[in-house]
């Protein structure tokens, strides 16, 4: 196990010791290392001004796409290139939005190497990160409001990628088979 995810693991279990699992402060908004997020959207909105400030604060250095990034992209695109970026190591974890989260999953998990994780809730990002070892965060513009963002952006950014070594061979048997 390397320093970092003891620190982390031990941070999660702090975290998750003394605090309900709902229930967030402005504490924890700070993040344990900076990363370079990747961050795109089919249209900017104020649910993706309130995630980019969250994402500075933080500490976190961004990388926009699609309309973020001023570019005229559909979900498709925007998706897909958050992936790409991610896979080819360009930055550490991505984040995409439309309006369900559904469709920019969808094309930044056609990317191999990409688990994207449609999340509307904090509990569902834990596990996403836990067992799925999701790399790419998907959320919806209808559901997810500020509040909601922030609470699903600490359960992500607090809990590290999982260890367990059965959750690892379940992602590992995730390669794309042929049709």
């Amino acid at each position: 196990m390397s320093e970092y995810s003891a620190m982390a693991t031990s941070a999660q279990a702090r975290f998750l010791s003394s605090r309900s699992p709902f229930v967030y402060s402005s504490e924890t908004l700070t993040a344990t290392r900076t990363m370079r997020i990747a961050i795109a959207s089919d249209e900017r909105t104020t649910l993706t001004d309130h995630i980019i400030a969250n994402l500075k604060e933080r500490g976190h250095a961004l990388a926009p796409f699609g309309p973020l990034a001023g570019l005229d992209q559909q979900w498709p695109e925007a998706g897909r290139s958050v992936g790409q970026a991610v896979a080819n190591g360009a930055v550490d974890e991505g984040i995409v939005l439309c309006w369900t989260g559904t469709g920019v999953s969808i094309a930044a998990n056609k990317v191999a190497g990409i688990r994207a994780a449609l999340c509307a809730d904090a509990e569902t990002a834990r596990g996403a990160r836990l067992w799925n070892r999701a790399n790419v965060l998907a959320l919806s513009l209808r559901l997810t409001t500020p509040a909601l963002a922030d609470e699903i952006l600490t359960a992500w950014f607090d809990t590290p990628l999982g260890e367990d070594p059965d959750d690892q061979a379940c992602v590992d048997r995730l390669e794309p088979s042929p049709a």
